[in-house]
């Protein structure tokens, strides 16, 4: 029987150098998509799969982050006055959130495997997930509820794949399936043989690339303790990964739903469209609105 997943850990210590000027004193965690910042959507999908701990590495500057999960009694008691009961019921189940979040800093910008190290206290003995809140994605079923479910099935590491063009491959962390069959499907599980971080599309092992979702088992602490630079002369979590492969169960998941890369404008543009389409109270509005834009 595979450990349960009850602690999560969230990199939010980067610049968004993407977003300038819009990010330059607000956190790019915190950029709205439609009426809930990215920070929250992530939260929010990691409660739904069962997290009961949440852990924000992050930096100097990123103070809005964890005030956003942290009480607001005047504003409380504003709603209250005007009775408006759904969004008083809204603000206080953040603070509900946020009892349960820790901040841990990450002293430098040393790469994500880095920041995931940075929380190796917090997390402890046990196996854990990580989210990037820059990756969204829209389904029935939220993307860290698929990986626990499959997770209780395989154990081991287990990480969110899609495939994505061929000239794409140098932007990601790249699945090498071997030999191992891979039927393309949603929801199929895919054995890891290897990983490469960002590739060059002429040698990438396939276009299976990782997702910001993870399952992992806390002997990623390890390897990541040697502080190895790799990509981009980061410390990078892809490399500590492949160091795991062939001594544990090792497995990515091609999950079911649309995903959006929100620390891109477009595809941030895209996730604001789809989540408000998503919604009984928006869709029609924009309907009418894409249509304007035709």
């Amino acid at each position: 029987m595979t450990q349960p997943v009850r602690k999560a850990v969230f990199p939010v210590a980067g610049l968004g150098t993407r977003f300038l000027p819009a990010t330059r004193a607000i956190p790019k965690e915190m950029l709205p998509v439609v009426d809930k910042p990215l920070i929250q959507w992530a939260v929010e999908e990691a409660a739904s799969a069962g997290i009961e701990e949440f852990i924000f590495v992050t930096a100097p500057g990123k103070e809005a982050i964890e005030a956003h999960f942290g009480p607001a009694p005047a504003l409380d008691h504003a709603l209250e006055e005007k009775g408006k009961d759904g969004l008083l019921r809204e603000s206080r189940a953040l603070a509900a959130l946020g009892a349960h979040v820790t901040c841990v800093l990450q002293p430098e910008p040393l790469g994500l495997g880095h920041a995931v190290w940075c929380a190796r206290e917090q997390v402890g003995g046990e196996p854990f997930a990580v989210l990037l809140p820059d990756d969204m994605v829209l389904d029935e079923t939220p993307c860290l509820q698929q990986m626990v479910a499959a997770y209780g099935k395989v154990g081991g590491n287990l990480v969110a794949v899609e495939d994505v063009p061929r000239e794409h491959t140098n932007r990601y962390g790249i699945v090498d399936p071997g030999d191992g069959e891979d039927t393309g499907e949603r929801g199929a599980l895919v054995a890891v043989a290897g990983l490469v971080e960002k590739p060059d599309p002429s040698q990438a092992p396939s276009t299976l690339s990782v997702i910001g979702r993870y399952i992992l088992q806390p002997r990623v602490f390890e390897l990541l303790e040697a502080g190895e630079r790799g990509a981009g002369g980061e410390i990078q979590l892809t490399d500590a990964l492949a160091g795991m492969i062939g001594d544990m169960p090792f497995h990515g998941l091609r999950f079911s739903g649309e995903r959006f890369d929100c620390g891109d404008k477009i595809g941030y543009l895209r996730a604001n469209m789809a989540y408000a389409r998503d919604r009984d109270d928006l869709r029609d509005a924009v309907a009418v609105l894409c249509k304007a834009f035709v």
